[in-house]
């Protein structure tokens, strides 16, 4: 997971920042990551899945002006559906943990430090 602020910008627009976000992720993972392919959906009500491929979605959620940039194993039913008759979730951690560094290199814009006991986070600039 990969963290960056919203309202870094002088800009006002809180909704052409995020819009502008969505377009950045989308254009440079699919360069970075050429099996993704434009997708449209949600985990959750939180969670927007902007990219999906064989193994993995990506996608950002926000939060009081912080955004997640995310790269995840799929959770859906046709990947489990495909999973049942031919395996692919070791291939989908493989997979993962094989490119989740240049991810956080082409995302983070912060890095997480920690976490208080009320659940507050604690972010540095790299």
């Amino acid at each position: 997971m990969a963290f960056r602020l919203l309202d870094d910008s002088e800009d006002d627009d809180v909704d052409w920042v995020y819009e502008c976000l969505v377009d950045e992720i989308m254009d440079v993972a699919k360069a970075a990551f050429p099996s993704f392919e434009r997708f449209d959906g949600w985990r959750d009500r939180e969670d927007r899945i902007l990219l999906r491929n064989a193994y993995a979605d990506c996608g950002v959620s926000t939060y009081c002006g912080l955004a997640a940039i995310w790269l995840v194993e799929r959770d859906d039913p046709r990947y489990w559906e495909a999973d049942f008759y031919k395996p692919r979730t070791a291939r989908a951690r493989h997979w993962l943990g094989q490119v989740s560094g240049r991810f956080i290199d082409l995302f983070g814009k912060l890095r997480l430090v920690g976490r208080f006991s009320n659940g507050e986070a604690v972010f540095k600039r790299p």
